[in-house]
Protein backbone atom coordinates (compact mmCIF):
# COMPACT_ATOMS: atom_id res chain seq x y z
CA UNK A 1 0.00 0.00 0.00
CA UNK A 2 1.37 3.39 -0.96
CA UNK A 3 0.25 6.39 1.02
CA UNK A 4 0.63 9.99 -0.02
CA UNK A 5 1.80 12.63 2.41
CA UNK A 6 -0.57 15.28 3.66
CA UNK A 7 -0.15 18.76 2.23
CA UNK A 8 2.48 20.60 4.29
CA UNK A 9 0.78 22.71 6.94
CA UNK A 10 3.78 23.28 9.18
CA UNK A 11 7.28 24.70 8.64
CA UNK A 12 9.02 23.00 5.72
CA UNK A 13 7.39 24.57 2.69
CA UNK A 14 7.00 22.28 -0.31
CA UNK A 15 8.30 19.09 1.29
CA UNK A 16 7.07 17.02 4.25
CA UNK A 17 9.10 17.59 7.38
CA UNK A 18 10.30 14.31 8.89
CA UNK A 19 12.13 13.86 12.19
CA UNK A 20 14.20 10.76 12.98
CA UNK A 21 14.56 9.89 16.67
CA UNK A 22 16.99 7.41 18.19
CA UNK A 23 15.97 7.44 21.88
CA UNK A 24 18.71 7.24 24.49
CA UNK A 25 19.05 8.58 28.02
CA UNK A 26 22.65 9.57 27.40
CA UNK A 27 22.42 10.66 23.75
CA UNK A 28 19.09 10.82 21.91
CA UNK A 29 19.83 11.36 18.24
CA UNK A 30 17.41 13.71 16.45
CA UNK A 31 17.59 14.48 12.73
CA UNK A 32 15.33 16.74 10.67
CA UNK A 33 14.72 16.59 6.94
CA UNK A 34 15.26 20.36 7.10
CA UNK A 35 18.97 19.60 7.38
CA UNK A 36 19.91 19.64 11.04
CA UNK A 37 21.03 17.01 13.54
CA UNK A 38 21.18 17.17 17.33
CA UNK A 39 22.13 14.80 20.14
CA UNK A 40 20.51 15.35 23.55
CA UNK A 41 21.30 13.39 26.69
CA UNK A 42 21.84 13.54 30.42
CA UNK A 43 25.01 15.43 31.29
CA UNK A 44 26.85 14.89 34.53
CA UNK A 45 27.50 18.10 36.46
CA UNK A 46 30.82 16.68 37.71
CA UNK A 47 32.93 13.74 36.62
CA UNK A 48 32.23 11.91 39.89
CA UNK A 49 28.45 12.26 39.54
CA UNK A 50 26.60 8.98 39.00
CA UNK A 51 24.99 8.21 35.67
CA UNK A 52 21.31 8.98 35.26
CA UNK A 53 20.29 5.41 36.15
CA UNK A 54 22.22 5.66 39.44
CA UNK A 55 20.64 8.89 40.68
CA UNK A 56 18.29 8.77 43.67
CA UNK A 57 14.80 8.01 42.41
CA UNK A 58 13.43 11.52 42.80
CA UNK A 59 16.40 13.09 41.01
CA UNK A 60 16.31 10.37 38.38
CA UNK A 61 12.67 11.02 37.53
CA UNK A 62 13.27 14.77 37.39
CA UNK A 63 16.25 14.29 35.07
CA UNK A 64 14.33 11.97 32.76
CA UNK A 65 11.35 14.32 32.64
CA UNK A 66 13.69 17.17 31.74
CA UNK A 67 15.15 15.05 28.92
CA UNK A 68 11.69 14.25 27.56
CA UNK A 69 10.80 17.95 27.60
CA UNK A 70 14.04 18.94 25.86
CA UNK A 71 13.66 16.30 23.16
CA UNK A 72 9.98 17.18 22.67
CA UNK A 73 10.84 20.85 22.20
CA UNK A 74 13.56 19.99 19.69
CA UNK A 75 11.26 17.72 17.68
CA UNK A 76 8.68 20.44 17.12
CA UNK A 77 5.67 19.58 14.92
CA UNK A 78 6.86 17.56 11.91
CA UNK A 79 4.58 15.82 9.43
CA UNK A 80 6.08 12.48 10.48
CA UNK A 81 8.36 11.22 13.25
CA UNK A 82 10.26 7.97 12.85
CA UNK A 83 11.47 6.30 16.04
CA UNK A 84 13.73 3.35 16.60
CA UNK A 85 12.02 0.59 18.54
CA UNK A 86 13.66 -0.62 21.75
CA UNK A 87 15.85 -3.69 21.61
CA UNK A 88 14.56 -5.90 24.47
CA UNK A 89 17.61 -8.15 24.24
CA UNK A 90 20.01 -5.25 24.78
CA UNK A 91 22.36 -5.90 27.67
CA UNK A 92 23.40 -3.43 30.34
CA UNK A 93 21.69 -1.51 33.10
CA UNK A 94 18.92 1.01 32.87
CA UNK A 95 16.42 -1.10 30.92
CA UNK A 96 13.64 0.09 33.23
CA UNK A 97 14.52 3.74 32.68
CA UNK A 98 15.09 3.37 28.94
CA UNK A 99 11.66 1.78 28.56
CA UNK A 100 9.99 4.63 30.47
CA UNK A 101 11.84 7.21 28.38
CA UNK A 102 10.86 5.57 25.09
CA UNK A 103 7.17 5.40 26.02
CA UNK A 104 7.14 9.00 27.23
CA UNK A 105 8.49 10.17 23.88
CA UNK A 106 5.98 8.03 22.02
CA UNK A 107 3.19 9.37 24.21
CA UNK A 108 4.25 12.95 23.49
CA UNK A 109 4.22 12.34 19.73
CA UNK A 110 0.81 10.67 19.68
CA UNK A 111 -0.70 13.22 22.07
CA UNK A 112 0.60 15.94 19.75
CA UNK A 113 -1.07 14.15 16.80
CA UNK A 114 2.27 13.60 15.09
CA UNK A 115 2.17 10.41 12.96
CA UNK A 116 4.81 7.94 14.13
CA UNK A 117 6.74 5.35 12.11
CA UNK A 118 8.65 2.61 13.94
CA UNK A 119 11.77 0.76 12.80
CA UNK A 120 13.65 -1.96 14.61
CA UNK A 121 17.41 -1.48 15.02
CA UNK A 122 17.94 -4.11 12.31
CA UNK A 123 15.59 -2.35 9.87
CA UNK A 124 17.32 0.96 10.52
CA UNK A 125 20.73 -0.61 9.82
CA UNK A 126 19.32 -2.31 6.72
CA UNK A 127 18.04 0.97 5.31
CA UNK A 128 21.39 2.68 5.92
CA UNK A 129 23.74 -0.07 4.76
CA UNK A 130 21.82 -2.87 3.07
CA UNK A 131 22.69 -5.19 5.97
CA UNK A 132 20.49 -5.58 9.02
CA UNK A 133 23.37 -6.70 11.21
CA UNK A 134 25.69 -3.84 10.22
CA UNK A 135 27.95 -2.51 12.96
CA UNK A 136 27.68 1.05 14.25
CA UNK A 137 30.75 2.14 12.30
CA UNK A 138 29.29 0.85 9.02
CA UNK A 139 26.08 2.82 9.65
CA UNK A 140 28.05 5.98 10.38
CA UNK A 141 30.10 5.55 7.20
CA UNK A 142 27.05 4.86 5.05
CA UNK A 143 25.10 7.83 6.42
CA UNK A 144 28.09 10.14 6.00
CA UNK A 145 28.51 9.04 2.38
CA UNK A 146 24.85 9.03 1.31
CA UNK A 147 23.57 11.97 3.35
CA UNK A 148 26.52 14.38 3.55
CA UNK A 149 24.33 17.42 4.24
CA UNK A 150 23.61 16.05 7.73
CA UNK A 151 26.68 16.57 9.92
CA UNK A 152 26.74 13.59 12.29
CA UNK A 153 30.38 14.19 13.27
CA UNK A 154 30.88 10.45 13.64
CA UNK A 155 28.22 10.12 16.34
CA UNK A 156 26.34 6.84 16.02
CA UNK A 157 23.18 8.25 17.65
CA UNK A 158 23.09 11.09 15.13
CA UNK A 159 23.75 8.71 12.23
CA UNK A 160 20.94 6.41 13.36
CA UNK A 161 18.57 9.37 13.54
CA UNK A 162 19.48 10.45 10.00
CA UNK A 163 18.82 6.93 8.71
CA UNK A 164 15.42 6.88 10.44
CA UNK A 165 14.51 10.29 9.06
CA UNK A 166 15.62 9.33 5.56
CA UNK A 167 13.54 6.15 5.72
CA UNK A 168 10.51 8.23 6.64
CA UNK A 169 11.04 10.60 3.74
CA UNK A 170 11.43 7.63 1.42
CA UNK A 171 8.20 6.06 2.66
CA UNK A 172 6.37 9.33 2.06
CA UNK A 173 7.54 9.28 -1.55
CA UNK A 174 10.13 12.03 -1.08
CA UNK A 175 13.43 10.12 -0.84
CA UNK A 176 16.55 12.11 -0.08
CA UNK A 177 18.63 9.92 -2.40
CA UNK A 178 18.28 6.84 -4.57
CA UNK A 179 18.98 3.64 -2.65
CA UNK A 180 19.24 0.02 -3.84
CA UNK A 181 16.29 -2.33 -3.33
CA UNK A 182 18.26 -4.16 -0.66
CA UNK A 183 18.26 -1.01 1.46
CA UNK A 184 14.66 -0.02 0.72
CA UNK A 185 13.45 -3.48 1.79
CA UNK A 186 13.66 -2.03 5.29
CA UNK A 187 10.57 0.06 4.55
CA UNK A 188 8.48 -3.10 4.31
CA UNK A 189 9.73 -4.23 7.71
CA UNK A 190 8.67 -1.02 9.46
CA UNK A 191 5.40 -0.08 11.13
CA UNK A 192 3.92 2.99 9.46
CA UNK A 193 0.99 5.18 10.50
CA UNK A 194 -2.15 5.94 8.52
CA UNK A 195 -1.78 9.55 7.51
CA UNK A 196 -4.59 12.09 7.37
CA UNK A 197 -5.75 12.47 3.80
CA UNK A 198 -3.83 9.37 2.68
CA UNK A 199 -4.96 7.45 -0.40
CA UNK A 200 -4.50 3.76 -1.00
Amino acid sequence: MTLTAPAPTRPGVGQPVVIGIDPSLTGTGIASSNGWVDVIGYKKARTKDPGITQLPHGERLAAMRALVAQVATTIGQPHLAVMELPAPSRSGGGAHERGWFWWQLYNHLTASEIPVGLLTPNARALYATGKGNAAKGAVIDAVTRRFPDWATEGNDNAADAVALMAAGRDWLGHPLTDLPKTHRAALDKATWPILPGATA
